[in-house]
């Protein structure tokens, strides 16, 4: 059965599968529409949190910024990993115990405000629409190449998927389908990495192949990979590192702190019973995390190696246009892959030099061609395909519902007719989550300059807004409404100014080329590590307004004190 037949049968598969699970599961009240009833069982809620969590950045985008990156690209693995850890430590128990459904809503009751309700949805449609941007491009890039339709039809067929769960099951739908979509994605990134891995290794699990010599040498994959990259005047892959050590610190803040701010990944701890359901989950979402997340350096290698083996395949040596593997001809239909033959010869020159490099390779390709570089069996390239999808879709409903939660239950609930009833509410979630999908598939299609490339901007525009807000309200009592409103908006402002400054460098990959741009970047710091810096400033405003205004009611300093200690535990000491 050819490769176009099978993945139709293998995505149809999932997509009936989610829409059957929505069916299933509608919901019927506002609290299963927002918060799936409160009573998700935490395993379940773990592998859902998991899935909401791998976006197509994850799935498809991760590895192959490593794959590039080298070295650096261990600021995405730490930063990432690290800022969940963060989350599931600081904010979620605390989060769930305050026993809200929303992010702004917390944000409105713990700092007494109803502007600072709307400033906390403000800033969580802006950073959520900027992530959901990248996970339209995921699922249009994964149409387009494995389904050969281009790539508005594919981000179509996306939109009407999550319009049917999304909208028929809120996050009653969602979670059950996050279920189903975690297994998806994570069999479909593991079983070509155990294949790959023992292609080039000998060794099934693809973290001990990747610390392993080449099958029939006694050379070490990563030193085959140094001499491969370095030969075409790469920096070396196992040392190189994007920018100086600051950058480097500042970048893996900004992504920690923006994960542990992203308010579609919070929501997820409110879904469950109890507190303790809330620790669980957040244990139980790490260890599903983990295995994706350990396996994608050894995806990223493997898969660079196996590209530029194929498109340089001796020293010296270069692969001839016209006898370019199926793949590549496959690939170059998308416009993901292309070769311009800048000295006629013929050849596929592949090198670091701008001017005399004749292949532009989108770091996209690299999980999803994978397979297909490794000539894999056709079904293990469809599950592929299946598996970006629904990492893309899983994170897409998850925004999606961030966004629509806030518009429903914060602005309209919240501000603007808080007597409205339980049915309009629910009505009202639904065309809401409705317009979401059409803006986000209109973005999608249509995306702006600045947030075109990278997710990491949506990590920085929630690391400079959201995650100070949380962190205050939840530790200390001394932050006041004026103070908080002041910080979400000079973080979030300072941030977007320094990314609009360098827009026009923002998403260049190549390091030798943004370096000279640098001269003109606070303190060396790129555009989209400066979230850590405007959560920096975030919290300086705050803390500078509340001295100078009136004080935190007594109730308020009350309401920290319940959320931050356990019944019989005694009083939290003031800050």
């Amino acid at each position: 059965m050819d490769l176009k037949t099978i993945t139709y049968l293998v995505v149809g598969a999932t997509f009936l599968l989610y829409i059957g699970i929505a069916i299933w599961a509608r919901a019927g009240t506002t609290k299963e529409f927002y918060v799936a009833g409160g009573g998700v069982h935490p395993i379940a809620n773990g592998m859902a949190t998991a899935a909401d969590w791998m976006s197509a950045a994850s799935f498809i985008s991760m590895a192959g910024l490593i794959a590039f990156m080298g070295y650096g690209g261990s600021v995405f693995l730490m930063g990432w990993t690290g800022g969940y850890v963060l989350l599931a430590l600081l904010l979620a128990p605390y989060l769930r115990k305050f026993g809200k459904f929303t992010v702004p809503e917390f944000v409105g009751e713990r700092f007494y405000s109803k502007t600072a309700r709307v400033v906390a949805v403000a800033c969580l449609i802006i950073a959520s629409v900027t992530y959901v941007i990248g996970q339209m491009k995921g699922v249009g890039v994964a149409f387009g190449r494995f389904l050969e339709v281009d790539y508005s039809t594919g981000l179509g067929i996306g939109m009407c998927i999550v319009f049917i769960y999304a909208v028929m099951g809120g996050m009653k739908g969602i979670t059950y389908t996050q279920i189903a979509q975690y297994c998806v994605l994570i069999l479909a990134y593991t079983i070509p990495a155990v294949f790959i891995s023992l292609q080039l290794t000998g060794h099934a699990l693809p973290q001990i192949g990747l610390g392993s010599t080449m099958t029939g040498t006694d050379v070490y994959l990563l030193d085959r990979l140094d001499q491969v990259v370095t030969e075409l005047g790469f920096s070396e892959y196992t040392t190189h590192v994007r920018g100086d050590t600051l950058n480097m610190f500042v970048y893996t803040m900004s992504l920690m702190i923006g994960t542990a701010g992203l308010p579609h990944v919070i929501i997820r701890f409110f879904t469950v019973p109890k507190v303790r359901d809330a620790r669980t989950s957040a244990g139980w979402a790490l260890v599903f995390i983990a295995i994706l997340y350990t396996t994608a350096p050894a995806v990223a290698a493997m898969a660079r190696l196996n590209l530029m083996d194929t498109v340089n395949p001796a020293s010296g040596q270069h692969l001839v246009y016209d006898e370019r593997p199926a793949w590549f001809k496959n690939w170059e239909t998308t416009g993901l892959l292309g070769f311009d033959d800048k000295n006629a010869d013929g050849q596929i020159q592949y090198t670091s030099s701008a001017e005399t490099n004749e292949l532009k390779v989108d770091r996209d390709i690299m999980v999803l061609a994978n397979p297909e570089i490794a000539k894999l069996p056709n079904w293990v390239i469809a599950l592929v395909a299946a598996g970006g999808l629904a990492a893309a879709l899983s994170t897409a409903a998850g925004l999606l519902l961030a966004i629509s939660s806030a518009i429903s239950h914060d602005l309209i609930k919240g501000v603007i007719n808080p007597n409205i009833s339980e049915k309009k509410e629910l009505l009202s979630s639904r065309i809401a989550m409705a317009v979401a999908i059409g803006v986000a598939g209109y973005l999608g299609l249509n995306p702006p300059g600045f947030a075109a490339g990278t997710v990491a901007l949506a990590f920085g525009l929630a690391a400079s807004s959201i995650f100070p807000a949380l962190m205050m309200g939840i530790f200390s009592k001394g932050i006041n409404k004026e103070g908080a409103i002041a910080g979400m908006i000079a973080g979030i402002s300072i941030t977007l100014f320094y990314v609009f400054q360098h827009k026009g460098i923002l998403f260049v990959a190549d390091w030798t080329y943004l370096q000279s741009w640098g001269s003109n970047w606070f303190l060396g710091i790129e555009p989209n590590a400066f979230g850590a810096i405007g959560a920096l400033f975030n919290f300086i405003v705050a803390f500078a307004v509340s001295k100078v205004t009136a004080e935190t009611p007594q109730e308020v300093k009350d309401l920290v004190e319940h959320v931050r200690v356990p019944a019989g535990a005694g009083s939290a000491q003031d800050h």
